[in-house]
């Protein structure tokens, strides 16, 4: 798979911690990686069926490589949308956009080298084969799974998070053993779809940067690419992660990101300049891609606080004539 996506820095909306980058001590339950999926370890530690740790980049580029040891599956959890390569032996499983809550599995035993092309972050759940049935482990098809936006799994890594430091074994191993449940009833894909060509990747994506403004069809984008709808559609997927609507949508996001936070137009303005043919339809979009509403973001982006909430509006009289109730 390729993808060549500005990844966009959308978080699944998790609390900040000011302490990210401390070293934390062994009693606390979800610990830090002072490298990717190592995690730091005293003799008085012991071994557990469900071990949770968390790992934070903000370089724009960083490589790694590890193996998952052979007594348990790894699972990581995007926690932030980003860009990144699995390999193994120099075989590509995945290159492409990871948008917050992907999830994608490594059987025991196995090697997993990595390239993160944008800031990443990640939890990192180790569950013992003892928690998953016979004949899944001997199948071996939970092997480099992953899940684009897995919804499950962004909640439980939500619940985590935010339970944080006051989180406790018994908490950590429910949530482990409920994602182990949930792996093994995945219906696992039965085929392989071959990713869209980096040549038509590059001119669809270039397409979509100059026409994002005004709608744009699928049987446009599939034109451009020289391809059926349906083909296009399957293959654009495979080499993003997403949808060609998606993908649109997220590139008007991104977009509108930086007029919020390099201009003072209106919210209504901008969801016009960015081709959303409303306020409301741009808000809804907006606040599932970035986990905040435009008006947040702006006030978040510029490192100011929104003290009080809007109220809401008031539905209009019945008095008023359906023009004016439109126009408000």
């Amino acid at each position: 798979m390729s993808n060549n996506l500005h990844a966009a820095h959308a978080w699944i909306d998790f609390p900040a911690d000011s302490r990210d980058h401390e070293v934390l001590r062994p009693t606390q339950v979800i610990a830090r990686e002072s490298h990717w999926r190592q995690i730091d370890r005293t003799v008085d530690d012991a071994i557990q069926d469900i071990t949770i740790s968390r790992w934070e980049d903000s370089r724009s580029s960083s490589s790694h490589e590890t193996t998952t040891p052979d007594d348990r599956y790894f699972i990581g959890i995007a926690l932030k949308t980003t860009r990144a390569k699995l390999t193994r032996d120099r075989q590509i499983i995945f290159d492409g956009t990871m948008p917050a809550g992907t999830l994608y599995v490594t059987a025991p035993s196995k090697s997993l080298g990595v390239q993160f092309q944008s800031p990443c972050a990640f939890l990192h759940v180790y569950i013992s084969t003892d928690h998953l049935p016979a004949h899944v482990v001997a199948a071996d098809g939970l092997n480099d799974l992953v899940l684009l936006r897995d919804p499950l799994a962004a909640e439980l890594a939500k619940a985590l998070i935010e339970q944080s430091d006051a989180a406790d074994r018994h908490f950590t191993q429910c949530i482990g053993q409920t994602l182990a449940m949930h792996l093994t009833r995945i219906e696992l894909p039965r085929a392989r779809v071959n990713a869209l060509p980096k040549w038509r990747l590059r001119r669809v994506e270039q397409y979509i940067a100059d026409h994002f403004h005004r709608g744009i069809s699928l049987s446009e984008l599939a034109n451009v690419a020289g391809l059926s709808r349906m083909h296009f559609a399957a293959q654009f997927r495979a080499a993003t992660g997403y949808r060609p609507r998606e993908y649109l949508l997220n590139h008007r996001t991104e977009q509108a990101k930086t007029l919020l936070a390099s201009t003072e137009r209106p919210l209504a303005e901008i969801a016009l300049a960015v081709g959303f043919s409303t306020q409301a339809h741009f808000s809804t979009v907006f606040k599932r891609i970035s986990g905040q509403s435009p008006a947040r973001w702006r006030l978040a982006s510029r490192g100011e606080r929104l003290e009080v909430e809007a109220p809401p509006r008031r539905r209009p009289s019945p008095q008023i004539g359906w023009t004016a109730s439109a126009a408000a």
